[in-house]
């Protein structure tokens, strides 16, 4: 999959941008803050439809506008697609609209047209900062493999909100409505644990082989962290019988802390160097390495599961590389389809890149 065109409307700092990125590799070179993570940060909504940069979307709506659009042509394996995102900033509320060929569509339809990987600096948090990032990961990995996914971590944060809800209510509990939420949350839990620990275990012998490139001696291990107790070889049935049992002997807890305690909004991905906790034990050097091989797994496994290289955006990575590293890098992607590389300057050029600088919002073709 690859965009041809992509225009941008009151989007951070640009006005109205337009471009025609390349097959293949596409830098955009230029100081900083003058528009290049808000241009991958524009590519990234058209394939999540969620910013990899905040969680306040109103944020990507420019300074004295009310709207902020995104569209791009695109070539995927089922042939042509127009994809489009605009946000509405109100005073109080925004509003975001997803479109296919000019047709509103729901989040679940719109995921996975277009996948991406993204890799920024501030990625490092997913090695050593809390484990609800970790979850985030898997997630928003998974929802773009498949779209299914999201259905039932959709209806699983609704069911544990509700729950929550119940439990901060306090005595008498209405166990009618305990029971329906428990059963709802066993249903979708079971589903999403399985889904996580079988796309750890497609993840873990990537980035191991990955790690091993940059640092022979050392091994880098991932595993899956259940709260309910996952052991490979489960399936959805036995993930079900043991989230219930679970949900048993978490009951007197929850109820006494007045949250819910059991489910895989508790899981970690664990990540282990030499068998030592990485985040604990490991260096800022091992940090860098680690997330390197698990960002190059992360984009080798969606390919494998969908059978179509996902874009690949890089936000002021491989300026922090020096040209052996770099190189290796982009070999260990073997063979990307289309990649969005930012950088303030690069000491050595990449061989076959189209050339683009930004100034001021500004983007121009270079070479």
């Amino acid at each position: 999959m690859r965009i041809t065109r992509i225009t941008l409307a009151n989007c951070r700092n640009y006005g109205e941008a337009t471009i025609e990125p390349q097959a293949g590799l596409n830098v955009f070179l230029g100081r900083n803050a003058q528009g290049k993570s808000n241009l991958l940060e524009a590519i990234g909504l058209l394939g999540t439809g969620k910013s990899f940069r905040t969680s306040r979307e109103a944020e990507i709506v420019r300074e004295g506008f009310g709207l902020a659009a995104v569209s791009a042509d695109a070539v995927v394996r089922s042939g042509s697609v127009t994809l489009g995102f605009t946000i509405a900033r109100g005073e109080r509320t925004t509003r975001k609209t997803l479109t296919i060929n000019g047709r509103a569509v729901r989040y679940a339809h719109f995921l996975g047209k277009l996948r991406v990987v993204s890799f920024a600096p501030s990625d490092l948090a997913l090695i050593v900062g809390a484990p609800g990032l970790r979850r985030a990961f898997l997630n928003l990995a998974l929802a773009q493999e498949q779209p299914s996914y999201y259905t039932a971590l959709a209806m699983y944060a609704r069911t544990l909100r509700q729950k929550n809800a119940l439990l901060r209510e306090g005595p008498p509990y209405d166990e009618a409505l305990f029971a329906i939420y428990d059963r709802t949350m066993i249903e979708r839990g079971a589903r999403m644990t399985f889904a996580r620990a079988q796309y750890v275990q497609a993840l873990a012998p990537h980035a191991r082989a990955e790690h091993g490139r940059w640092s022979a001696g050392e091994e880098l291990a991932l595993g899956y962290q259940s709260a309910i107790g996952y052991e490979i070889g489960d399936d959805e049935s036995a993930l079900q019988e043991r989230f219930e049992r679970a949900l048993e002997s978490a009951r007197p807890r929850e109820r006494a802390r007045g949250i819910a305690l059991a489910g895989p909004h508790r899981d970690d991905l664990s990540l282990t160097l030499d068998g030592r906790s990485l985040a604990e034990y490991g260096s800022q050097g091992q940090h860098r390495t680690a997330l390197l091989a698990l960002k190059v797994a992360e984009y080798r496994a969606m390919a494998a599961a969908t059978g179509e290289p996902p874009l690949l955006l890089l936000d002021d990575v491989l300026s922090e590389l020096d040209p052996d590293r770099a190189r290796r890098f982009l070999e260990g992607l073997g063979g990307f389809e289309q990649a969005f590389v930012t950088a303030t300057h690069l000491e050595h050029a990449l061989p076959g890149a189209a050339a683009f600088s930004i100034e001021a919002a500004r983007i121009e073709r270079v070479a």
